[in-house]
């Protein structure tokens, strides 16, 4: 659940919240009972908990696909990551792992916590993806290798210019959008969307990771991580690391909402291919994390915090995104809405302020020109206040009553 201070200020939270507590529950238990199956689901709920409880409404066969393809890319993501590993021992490794992935005995150690888990016992995954179907497998095998030889060019050179930021960017999930793309075509629910469109889906969700991430990514040890490119950030300070000091604070923001402005570019694609998806479960599963991409953009721009800790959505309104997206007008809303939230915290006087307010009016243009609006549940800006903070803490104590009572006579059952 939230945390109480975040419920007293936004009561109308807990029962999304609660329902999202009751999926995890059901999705722990719908894990399958085959050894290998069970550690793919269980590392699945680990390492991505609210991408495993969207993952399981797919259908069967496509949600294996799903499921491993994922956590294969999350291994190879784990390698990458991994500063400790010298280059010369990561580079092969990520330019192999296409190979590795038919290997029922291979595994590297690396990582921490969970990831080290998911490493060290790799055969799990590996004899897994030999039980999906041969189209499945060649996707995920023709994805994973064009990423790792991406990984590999990018752990010898600097994200220099835009043009490489992009190019870094579709290495790392524009490529993850094909792929998608490929298994949704061969799960034979959808079209195969074409490539640019599967390429901004990765992007948009990348670049949002890679701006929210500031901070984690700088401070890494043994060695920071550095994906903001050069040709953006030396127009505000000489190190990417200076963005980080307090005396640099205006440079900072102005150098953030020009990343942001970046990643808005994105948007618009990420609108026309999800207004292209049939399959309500396929729909989903891509809608409600490009709502939570713009609706983190939203809370980032202009935000110092970014350069101070960790910016991100409250968990009861992620728990609102994922009960309440189900329509495209949900997601035309929800776009339309947090453009109108960052469109008011844009200061006139910031560099990029006209390009800024340019992108933020062409999506809500898009939203307008859907003729959904008016049929979308406005649940992402409105007007969440009170009159009584006794009576949302009455609330609180009466559903985590009834919450408790229904899981125990659940359990007696």
């Amino acid at each position: 659940m939230g945390s109480l201070g975040a419920i007293v200020r936004h009561p109308d939270d807990v029962y999304p919240l609660l329902k999202l507590k009751m999926a995890a529950r059901h999705a722990e238990k719908q894990i399958p009972a085959e050894p290998h199956w069970a550690f793919c689901y269980t590392m699945l709920l680990k390492v991505s908990r609210s991408f495993a409880l969207v993952i399981q409404q797919l259908d069967p066969q496509l949600r294996n696909a799903v499921c491993i393809f994922y956590l294969v890319l999350r291994a190879l993501d784990t390698v990458e990551d991994d500063t400790s590993i010298a280059t010369d021992v990561k580079v092969p490794i990520l330019i192999a792992f296409h190979r590795h992935i038919y290997d029922r005995v291979w595994h590297f150690s690396c990582g921490t916590k969970e990831y080290k888990v998911l490493m060290d016992q790799f055969h799990h995954v590996s004899t897994a993806f030999l039980e999906l179907e041969k189209n499945y497998q060649a996707a995920i095998e023709n994805i994973t290798k064009g990423m790792g030889a991406g990984m590999a060019k990018f752990i010898c050179n600097e994200v220099e210019t835009v043009d490489d930021y992009d190019e870094y960017c579709h290495y790392v999930a524009g490529l993850v959008g094909l792929g998608l793309s490929k298994l949704f075509h061969a799960s034979g629910k959808e079209d195969l969307a074409p490539d640019h469109l599967s390429n901004s889906m990765g992007l948009f969700l990348q670049k949002t990771n890679i701006i929210r991430d500031y901070l984690e990514d700088i401070n890494e040890i043994p060695k920071s991580r550095m994906f903001w490119p050069r040709q953006i950030w030396s127009k505000y300070v000489n190190k990417l690391e200076d963005l980080k000091y307090e005396e640099n604070s205006v440079k900072a923001v102005q150098c953030l909402n020009d990343m942001v402005t970046n990643a808005l570019l994105h948007a618009e694609d990420c609108l026309k291919y999800m207004s292209a998806l049939r399959d309500m479960s396929i729909f989903r599963f891509c809608a409600i994390p490009q709502i939570m991409a713009i609706g983190t953009l939203a809370l980032c721009y202009n935000n110092i915090e970014v350069f101070r800790g960790v910016v991100k959505m409250r968990r009861g309104l992620t728990a609102k995104v994922i009960d309440r997206t189900k329509t495209m007008a949900d997601v035309y809303g929800a776009f339309f809405d947090f453009s109108c939230m960052l469109k008011s915290k844009v200061d006139k006087n910031d560099p990029n302020a006209t390009k800024t307010l340019s992108r933020l009016e062409a999506i809500q243009k898009t939203c307008r020109e859907s003729g959904l609006l008016s049929k979308r549940k406005p649940y992402i800006l409105r007007n969440e206040s009170t009159n009584s903070s006794t009576m949302v803490l009455i609330l609180v104590i009466i559903l985590s009553i009834i919450f408790a009572y229904l899981s125990a006579k659940r359990q007696d059952n």
